[in-house]
């Protein structure tokens, strides 16, 4: 099964079944508490989580992604959580941006 490990939140694995689910479905189905705040639609670029490794794994860039590229609101190593379809292994960390205050990120 491919596994999605959130390097800054104790490296913690999750589990997931390959589907057309996006990255933050996924992490919010484990019981993670990550960011978003526009309902997923890709317009408010909280959801943001920077790729360590398996990029490749990753759908291809939305719309929605492309357009916050363009504006520089999302880095050409960061995606949008809301967005993305995991396939395979990934690792990906919280940006600074998009950390909750009560949760104790390793950074």
């Amino acid at each position: 099964m491919p596994i999605i490990t959130i390097e800054n939140l104790q490296g913690r694995p999750i589990v997931f079944v390959p589907d057309k689910t996006t990255l933050l479905s996924h992490l919010l189905a484990a019981g993670v508490d990550w960011m978003h705040a526009c309902g997923g639609n890709g317009r408010c670029t909280t959801c943001k989580a920077i790729v360590e490794r398996g990029g490749e794994h990753l759908s291809p860039l939305t719309i929605f992604e492309q357009k916050m590229i363009a504006a520089n609101r999302v880095s050409d190593r960061e995606r949008l959580a809301c967005q993305c379809v995991p396939t395979g292994d990934v690792r990906v960390r919280v940006p600074p941006s998009s950390q909750f205050p009560h949760v104790d990120y390793q950074d």
